[in-house]
């Protein structure tokens, strides 16, 4: 098979995927690119109702995925979540994305996460440059990741995640071959009960820096790709309405920590000095240590400081809860113009009786297409201590 050129493999991908590659507002590309960028979409539905914001909101079983730091917060025995994202359904029903997590507490102040993400980008028919077939392939990708979180204090935890990722795009035909790489992801939470007048108030904080690792290969090591490393801070304010109802506000913003595609405003991609220097430029970026590359994505951007804040997807959302047991949830995903332009409503409701519940979400995009629009997204969701309180565990008492 002949193998799919650096940027070939780009484009199609990010084909699949929904983002981008060339900012609508820019005469040279400047949205940042990454391999396996799936890895930055939200698996489950509660945080896809919710606008992509995840980093702070009450913990659950998919806390591993969004804050390791928010795991010793997590008042259930055990738990796990199945969901499913069926991808570009307007075009297509073989591609979609499955997400399986659960959680286990292993003491008053930590728990444990696993979890498995796979993503089935259906069947494709490869072809050669006069069009000959060269017959087809299922590409996929999937990430296992464990996760521990700890209390250190009654209001502040700390969590870390480990994961091992594997991208299948070609089928390891000619020259290319299947990608892998290892990540840690680094978490912390803070969450205090407050007082405001005569009104009761939950204050979340969360931080997060996801997928720090080794760049991905698909064919030599002088093409290795950045993986999709992510700097997320976000808070979530919870108003306690009355005995029955509350609220919750939560918003999130996210920056990748890849270094930006070089660019010069106004330049002539005919300007063959400015193509040689733009080339060699974009050469010394990808070139990068990871370490350089994450402290350099905070000032490397062409148009300066207010490129710099152009690179920040905001995540917004609002979840209503009656009695612990109905949710409806509304959220916005902003993406400026210049960096993908990925803009979207989203809605989503949820439900929860005993140790079952079930959450769904539905994406309204803008006038740009999006991959996940039209779609029903479904997370399940199983608790197994509120089981052992209702029958007891055997013994006369039940397991806190």
């Amino acid at each position: 098979m002949t193998p799919l050129k650096p940027s070939v493999r780009f484009a199609l991908l990010s084909g699949f995927i929904g983002l981008p590659l060339i900012g609508a507002a820019q005469t040279e590309p400047n949205t940042l690119t990454t391999a396996v960028p799936i890895l930055t979409i939200s698996p489950d539905s509660r945080a896809a109702a919710l606008g992509e914001a995840g980093v702070a909101t009450s913990p659950d079983a998919n806390s591993g995925y969004h804050n390791a730091g928010k795991l010793g917060f997590i008042t259930t025995k055990y738990s796990f979540s199945p969901s499913y994202s069926p991808w570009l359904r307007n075009v297509t029903d073989d591609m979609g994305l499955a997400y399986l997590s659960g959680t286990a507490k292993i003491g008053a102040r930590s728990a444990i996460s696993a979890s498995l993400m796979y993503f089935d980008l259906g069947t494709i028919s490869f072809r050669d440059d006069f069009n000959a077939s060269l017959g087809d392939y299922n590409p996929k990708e999937y990430a296992f990741s464990v996760a521990y979180g700890q209390k250190l204090t009654d209001n502040f935890g700390v969590g870390v995640a480990a994961r091992f990722i594997r991208s299948n795009l070609t089928g390891g035909g000619g020259d290319s071959r299947p990608g892998n790489a290892a990540a840690v992801d680094l978490g912390a939470y803070y969450n205090k009960d407050l007082s405001i007048g005569a009104a009761d108030y939950n204050l979340g904080l969360g931080g997060t820096i996801t997928n720090i690792g080794n760049k991905i290969t698909y064919t030599s090591t002088s093409q290795a790709d950045f993986l999709p490393t992510r700097l997320k801070l976000g808070f979530a304010l919870t108003r306690e309405l009355d005995a029955y109802n509350k609220i919750t506000l939560t918003a999130d913003g996210a920056k990748l920590l890849t270094p930006t595609p070089y660019y010069e405003e106004g330049a002539s991609p005919s300007d063959a000095a400015y193509v040689a220097r733009r080339n060699a430029e974009n050469t010394d970026r990808r070139n990068k240590g990871i370490v350089a590359a994450a402290l350099g994505s905070f000032s490397d951007a062409p148009g300066g400081f207010s490129e710099e804040l152009r690179e920040i997807n905001l995540s917004t959302g609002a979840e209503y809860t009656y009695n612990d047991l109905l949710m409806a949830r509304v959220g916005y995903f902003y993406e400026p113009r210049v960096k993908g332009d990925r803009q979207y409503l989203s809605f989503g409701l949820g439900v929860r009786y005993q140790v079952f519940g079930v959450d769904g979400a539905y994406l309204v995009p803008n006038s740009r297409a999006n991959p996940l629009s039209q779609t029903i997204r479904i997370s399940l969701n199983f608790n197994f201590n509120e089981l052992e309180q209702a029958f007891g565990d055997g013994s006369g008492s039940t397991v806190n």
